[in-house]
Order: structure tokens, then sequence, then C-alpha cells
């Protein structure tokens, strides 16, 4: 990339840019539907300011292409490379802002991630989502609720997260599922399960995105995380995270800009021997445990 100054642009090459990007735009006016013409509108007037403003050279419009059609090619339906590049742009959880509201005290959505699996195995009450994976074991609980205080009976709660290697199981090479699972909230709208302790890991870092983020000097590294989706009838699909308090890689930066202050929760680390909310023992080995109660928002909001 070069960092030389443009050279002033003169009020001719200024009319052939502005006439160009008038052109670009009309093309999309007889676009049928109302929000597409807007988003394609918008798009290109952002596209071609976003040009101009740097500048941008041939050798560097011919990088991005590459780049590009890089990340396409290592997206599969295992790993995918334009959400991860979505998410350190910060594209991501700017989309979630927008579409999130803040409503009557209702729990912060953060991204998804590009690790999700759907059909992950179901859970009882008080069931263990680790199915192989390593790591301390954890008691998560909580309730789940809407914004005027109601329990949320059979609310839907995916729950994943990574191993204490930091790896999640789509990127284990046996195609075992570990470390997911979904439950159901009960007629209290309480649930609870046995997880792993989060701990910090890299974001995939192999690839086109992660190449970018070292020519930038920027760390792929994410603060330790448990991701939630919760869907219920008539209130708004939530997908969020609990983060550790404590962690130090919150004061350092999250790879994704994923954390929020309401998200972060104590993870209570129990010393060997201390009894289990389940009645268990765990015996010689630590454990930890934590809360987090959920809010849904009415959807729609």
């Amino acid at each position: 990339m070069t960092t030389d100054t443009a050279a002033p642009i003169s009020p001719q090459q200024q009319v052939l840019e502005d006439e160009l990007v008038a052109t670009v735009v009309a093309s999309f006016d007889g676009t049928p539907d109302p929000r597409l013409k807007q988003v394609m509108q918008s798009l290109t007037r952002h596209l071609h300011a976003f040009i101009r403003d740097v500048r941008l050279t041939a050798a560097e419009w011919n990088k991005a292409i590459e780049f590009l059609t890089a990340v396409g090619h290592i997206t599969d339906d295992r790993r995918q490379e334009f959400v991860l590049l979505s998410d350190v742009l910060g594209a991501s959880m700017q989309t979630i802002a927008v579409n999130n509201q803040a409503h009557k005290g209702a729990t912060d959505a953060t991204v998804f991630g590009p690790f999700f699996v759907d059909d992950a195995p179901e859970i009882p009450l008080g069931g263990d989502i680790a199915g192989g994976a390593t790591g301390q074991p954890c008691w998560i609980e909580g309730t789940v609720t809407d914004t005027d205080g109601n329990p949320v009976a059979g609310a839907r709660i995916e729950v994943w997260e990574c191993d204490e290697d930091g790896f999640y199981d789509v990127q284990y090479t046996d195609d075992r599922m570990a470390a997911r699972a979904h439950l159901f909230s009960d007629e209290h709208g309480a649930y609870r399960f046995w997880g792993l302790t989060p701990v910090p890991y890299p974001i995939p870092h192999d690839g086109p995105v992660g190449k970018m983020l070292e020519a930038v000097g920027r760390s792929p590294v994410r603060a330790s995380h448990l991701h939630f989706m919760v869907t219920a009838e008539n209130l708004r699909t939530l997908v969020t995270h609990i983060f550790v308090d404590g962690d130090p890689q919150i004061e350092v930066g999250d790879s994704v800009f994923g954390v929020k202050n309401s998200l972060i929760k104590e993870f209570a680390q129990q010393a060997p021997g201390t009894p289990t909310p389940d009645g268990g023992d765990l015996g010689d080995h630590t454990w930890a445990r934590a809360r987090f109660d959920i809010v849904l928002a009415p959807a729609g909001i």
C-alpha cells in the first residue's frame, strides 16, 4: 500500500467522478423493490466515496479482488470466512446494534460468530454439553424472562463454546460434535447445564482474514466466552455471549468487538471437594459456576 499524499484533484476530474457516481446510482432507479433500490443506491454512493477518499490505485483494487476471492475459496460448510471478515471489521457488531434496539432491560446481543452448527444434540436440564471436549467443568444456571419479568417456559437455549485448547468441534478432524447442545427452560423459566469454563482463543488466522490482521498489527485473540442463542414464541431471538470477569483479554481487546459490560459475568472458582449444585462430587477437580439471567425483548422491537 502506498502512503504518498494524493495530488490535488482538478475541477474537471471532480466533474467526471461525480458524473460516474450519478450514472451508477441512476442505474438502480427502476428497481421494483424499494428497499433493494435504497440499499443498492446507498451502497454505490458509499463505495465510490471510499474509492475517491483513499484514491484507490489499480494495484490496490486488484489486491482487494484477490483477497475477496481467497475469502470465498476458504469458505465451506464448516468455515465461514466472510462472517469472520465481517466480525473483525466490526460490521457484525454494528448490524447487531442496529437490529437489537435497547428495550426495558433486555439482554444485550453480540456477534453470532462463524462456529454455530444446526442440529446440536438436546440435553436435559442439568445435562452436560461437553461431549468429550476437554476443559474445567463449569455449572451455568439462570432464568429466561420477558421484559415484564414473566418467566418464559420452553425457551430453546442453544449453547456452544471452544475446548480448553481454544478449538471448536468444527475444527476437529474427526467430525464429532462436542461442547455444544440445546436445552429448554422449565415451567418457571429456569435452566441449568454443565459446560466448560471459557478460555481465550484466536479466531482462525490461517486464512486471508488472519493475514489481514497480521498486516495491520492486530491480535486475532477473542476474550473468553460462552455462546447463547435463545428463541421463544413472540419474543425477539437473542444471540449473545457471556464473558469471564477478570479475563485480561477483555482489557487488551476482543478481536471482533463483541464484549459488552453487561455480559461480563463472574465465573466463581470452586475448590476440590465442593459439592456441586446437582448433588455430585467432582473429587479432586476444581470447577466453576456462573449465573446468567436472560431477558428477552418482544418480537418486532
